[in-house]
């Protein structure tokens, strides 16, 4: 039997925090079983005369806060020698990394399975893709005009306004009608009105439930998860900003949502996938670098990733995984 072969697209690996980053988790368990493990950085993606190249840093990971990984070799090769390909590349989503997908979805062409498909990322904007399940979802808008945004505001009381290619609660503002500042927040985050943003109805289950991170592998979801609780007077529910975490099991309408939102994952290749739920709302569906599988881990000892590659193979060896 061959020698297994993936890579990971992601930001550099010297940067990552080793005690939370998933990625670091996938790697590491892809070597125990056996994987040969590999990562490249945007700019080592390219494509020549059609075909997807790319210059594979292999490494090994190790389970060590202070030495992660140690480098093995680099060479520029074809990526279709590859297995898998895990494109976990953290926003912003701008036209970088659009450009990345259409390599990657040369790649797929020469048989290699990328984890989330190229074409599912580029679909499923993570703020604007909740809107294809409106019965999950809070009251919400997507908009660049600021009089339609304040006029969703004056109905809805309070909002929550946030950029569509951002993550880990970057520009994410919080406005109550009223507020002096409104005008200004507004222009700031439309560039003037000429961005679309996100405006959703505030949940006040974010202060005491908190924004729960749930995990679903091929549209199935991880029985357990984590919320994260926002700190002191903030109401941004991400553990970048300050936010602390705790375990919760699924509840019944966790489930439902997921059950709603599984089969249109699967059919679109969303393969690994992070949903946020704020109270019975889901508010966000992450494709590009879903984070928690440590956290979760650590909470309840899922071993997600082990399931993860387990999962993997399986749809490997069935060759059904596109």
């Amino acid at each position: 039997m061959k020698n297994k072969k993936m890579a990971v697209v992601m930001d550099p690996i010297q940067s990552l925090n080793p005690k939370k980053d998933t990625s670091l988790a996938l790697m590491l368990e892809a070597q125990k079983q056996g994987w040969e493990v590999s990562y490249l950085e945007m700019g080592d993606l390219f494509l020549k005369n059609g075909e997807a190249l790319g210059l594979l840093r292999r490494v090994e990971i190790l389970d060590d806060l202070k030495e992660w990984f140690r480098p093995i070799s680099t060479a520029l090769e074809p990526l279709s020698q590859l297995d898998v390909i895990l494109m976990r590349k953290d926003p912003p989503f701008d036209i970088e990394y659009v450009m990345a997908t259409y390599i990657l979805e040369k790649a797929e062409e020469a048989g290699v399975w990328v984890i989330n498909k190229a074409s599912a990322i580029r679909d499923m904007n993570e703020k604007l893709f909740t809107a294809w399940f409106p019965q999950c979802c809070p009251p919400s808008l997507i908009s660049r005009s600021i009089p339609a945004l304040r006029e969703f505001l004056a109905e809805q009381g309070k909002i929550v306004v946030k950029p569509t290619h951002k993550m880990g609660g970057q520009s994410i503002f919080f406005l109550a009608q009223g507020d002096p500042n409104t005008q200004v927040i507004l222009e700031e985050i439309t560039h003037r009105g000429s961005t679309f943003i996100m405006a959703q109805a505030y949940i006040p289950d974010i202060k005491t439930g908190g924004d729960k991170r749930i995990i679903l592998i091929d549209g199935e979801p991880i029985p357990y998860g984590i919320a994260r609780i926002p700190s002191g007077d903030d109401h941004r529910g991400n553990l970048a900003v300050g936010a602390s975490a705790k375990g919760f099991e699924l509840t019944e309408r966790d489930l439902w949502i997921c059950n709603q939102i599984g089969p249109k994952l699967r059919e679109k290749g969303a393969f690994f996938v992070g949903i946020d739920v704020i109270g019975d709302y889901m508010t966000e569906i992450n494709v590009t670098s879903p984070t928690g599988i440590r956290e979760i881990d650590h909470f309840f000892g899922t071993e997600i990733p082990r399931k993860f590659w387990e999962k993997v193979d399986q749809k490997l060896q069935s060759s059904g995984h596109a």
